[in-house]
């Protein structure tokens, strides 16, 4: 992996994920863990994902390889997965923080590895998305969130947490007309949101029709959308409940079980994902480092559904 001054280890280099080593040589592995400790510092309730991914780390202790009948194998080894530690931002500084955010996973893509990355809150996905879509012309996101986080800004207020897949449209940078967001729900500040993230080009799965068709009839078609395209996915951990994961930026009542939100994840084996951002947890609001806890499982359920990608 080339040298990249924006990626810095841990603040205690001994806690990586789930104790995989803290290495920036990719020469053998397929998936790469990164944390992104940014936050906008602008939410207007709560303000701590920036603690994120040590949270993550500290709590993905707790969480052991092996998951039978469907996934009996350590991804962790099959995968030669390593933690790369840290991207260097300050939080709050948006625009430079972009830059080094994009250019760290960058980075890791050029190394044909896979990027698994912790956040930070929901603006970091925009860099990442820049990054990607560098190797992958095509690519499409899956946006599993209780918000689009598709909303207009203004032209002040161009970049936060709600106008990130707004700004990935008018970019390029993603396909919106294969690209799906699942799982929005509740109260939000505006109206019309629906609407307007419809006109951008993106199908939406609001919670009300996940739980009204089902998970198995959703993922059936998620499957058939987009199998064949290279594919971004992007975890808000407020998909969930509050009364599972508390510890986030914008908890929203209505929302998964911790039981139904990993069977989402599991039923999406076979889809040829290129790229993970699990994002928004909020140590300082957590309850015993359970919504860390939970999003450490969440990004091992990625890294099994790297092990069932397609052949290439």
């Amino acid at each position: 992996m080339p040298a990249v001054e924006e990626i810095q280890g841990p603040f205690d280099s001994t806690v990586t994920f789930m104790r995989v080593p803290l290495s920036r040589d990719l020469t053998r592995s397929k998936a790469a863990i990164l944390g992104i400790p940014f936050d906008m510092g602008t939410h207007p309730v709560r303000i701590g994902s920036r603690q994120g991914p040590a949270a993550i780390r500290e709590q993905s202790y707790l969480v052991r390889p092996y998951e039978p009948p469907d996934f009996d194998f350590n991804p962790l080894t099959q995968l030669n997965v390593v933690d790369c530690g840290n991207v260097r931002v300050t939080a709050s500084h948006v625009l430079d923080a972009f830059d080094q955010i994009e250019a760290a996973v960058s980075a890791i893509v050029s190394s044909d590895t896979i990027p698994v990355t912790m956040g930070g809150d929901g603006s970091v996905t925009l860099p990442q998305l820049r990054a990607v879509h560098k190797r992958y012309s095509d690519l499409v996101v899956l946006h599993i969130d209780a918000h689009t986080d598709t909303f207009a800004g203004t032209e002040t207020d161009r970049y936060n947490t709600g106008t990130t897949f707004a700004r990935a449209a008018e970019e390029g940078v993603i396909d919106p007309v294969y690209s799906i967001h699942i799982g929005a729900r509740g109260p939000i500040p505006a109206q019309g949101n629906f609407e307007y993230t419809r006109s951008k080009g993106y199908e939406l799965i609001p919670a009300i029709d996940l739980f009204r068709r089902g998970i198995p009839d959703v993922l059936a078609y998620v499957h058939q959308r987009l199998r064949g395209r290279p594919v971004y996915l992007c975890f808000d951990m407020d998909f969930f409940d509050p009364s599972c994961a508390p510890g986030v930026c914008a908890p929203t009542w209505g929302g998964a079980s911790s039981r139904e939100g990993l069977q989402l994840l599991q039923g999406l084996a076979g889809l040829d994902f290129v790229a993970f951002d699990v994002n928004t947890v909020s140590p300082p609001h957590d309850v015993g480092g359970m919504t860390a806890f939970l999003a450490a499982t969440v990004m091992l359920e990625c890294l099994y559904l790297i092990c069932r990608r397609p052949a290439h």
